[in-house]
């Protein structure tokens, strides 16, 4: 009776000391898997400026779609928002400034908010968002849709279909 008492509470003790360690490890593996979705995200936007040519009326503009999937299960931590923004255009003095390009915002739960640059497909070419801050599904995938515009220069668009 008292190794089994023992030995559970050597196991409570064990798994005390690990839980941070695990915390810490779904919450890096999270930020990679966002990081790849970012990197992901640029290159459809480099793949689409390179193969195209940019037109005034959106409807006629080449697009391609993505879908941006939120880290979820065991190994992840949760997020409780995930959001697409230009910060030049919130007006938010805390926003951090990506010239001519748009961040994903997310708070992993009780976390502060973090940002990760998207960056547009090259110095001549634009990224922006279609209708303003996009809000992402943080407990699954999303579908983008990107356009090539001419918006006063050539523009990589964004917006969320459906």
């Amino acid at each position: 009776m008292i190794r089994v008492v023992l030995t559970v509470l050597l196991a409570v003790a064990l798994l005390g000391v690990a839980m941070p360690a695990l915390e810490d490890a779904r919450r890096d593996a999270t930020v990679e898997r966002l990081d790849a979705e970012t990197t992901r995200l640029e290159r459809a936007a480099g793949g689409l400026a390179a193969s195209s040519v940019a037109v005034g009326d959106p409807d006629l503009a080449a697009r391609t779609s993505l879908v941006v999937v939120a880290p979820t299960g065991f190994a992840a931590a949760p997020v409780d928002r995930l959001t697409l923004v230009e910060p030049g255009r919130t007006g938010a003095a805390r926003e951090r400034r990506v010239p001519d390009g748009i961040v994903l915002a997310y708070r992993i739960r009780h976390g502060s908010v973090r940002r990760l640059p998207i960056a547009p497909p090259t110095d001549a070419i634009g990224i922006a968002l279609r209708d303003g801050p996009i809000e992402l599904d943080p407990d699954g995938g999303s579908t983008l849709e990107l356009r090539l515009v001419d918006d006063d220069g050539p523009t990589v668009r964004i917006g969320r279909v459906g």
